[in-house]
């Protein structure tokens, strides 16, 4: 039905997220991360979204040579920056956590500036670090719980099993 719509701020500790539209076909949503803070490293099995960067500087990394399991490998961006191997970090301390001590092979710095925008299609492993201060569009098919974290610097576990 036409009309106005509940807005829900969740928190998180990388910043919160302003969850604006939700209906059974889509879900619209703006992340503000923290400087020096980072999301998941992780995969959804069915979730399709695309991130569109309002405002600030982002590191977004994505895997695209090595996906989930199951994964069909898809053609790498056209704008990639770099290839590395790395380890997530802390923020604010440079310590890596317990729980991701192993590296996270063949990620790509795909580097988001205002007006860029980047599609994350099921299996494709990412996770976005802000440099500065962000606030990222978000549009997604409807399963938010779809979420399967390899890594987390906070300490989340995934919300649905590899």
């Amino acid at each position: 039905m036409s009309g106005r719509v509940e807005i829900t701020t969740v928190p998180k500790p990388w910043g919160h997220e302003i969850i604006w539209a939700r209906t059974d076909r889509y879900v619209g949503k703006i992340l503000h991360i923290k400087a020096g803070h980072a999301l998941s490293v992780q995969y959804h099995n069915v979730k399709d979204e695309t991130v569109f960067l309002l405002s600030g500087e982002m590191k977004y990394w994505v895997a695209v040579e090595r996906q989930a399991p199951g994964a069909r490998r898809t053609d790498p961006p056209s704008h990639e920056s770099r290839v590395t191997s790395h380890t997530p970090r802390t923020a604010g301390t440079g310590e890596v956590p317990a729980a991701t001590r192993e590296p996270i092979p063949d990620l790509i710095d795909v580097h988001l500036r205002v007006g860029d925008a980047f599609r994350i299609t099921p299996h494709t492993i990412h996770y976005m670090e802000a440099v500065t201060d962000c606030d990222v569009l978000e549009v997604s098919t409807p399963e938010l719980d779809d979420v399967v974290r390899i890594k987390d610097r906070y300490g989340r576990e995934g919300t649905s099993a590899p």
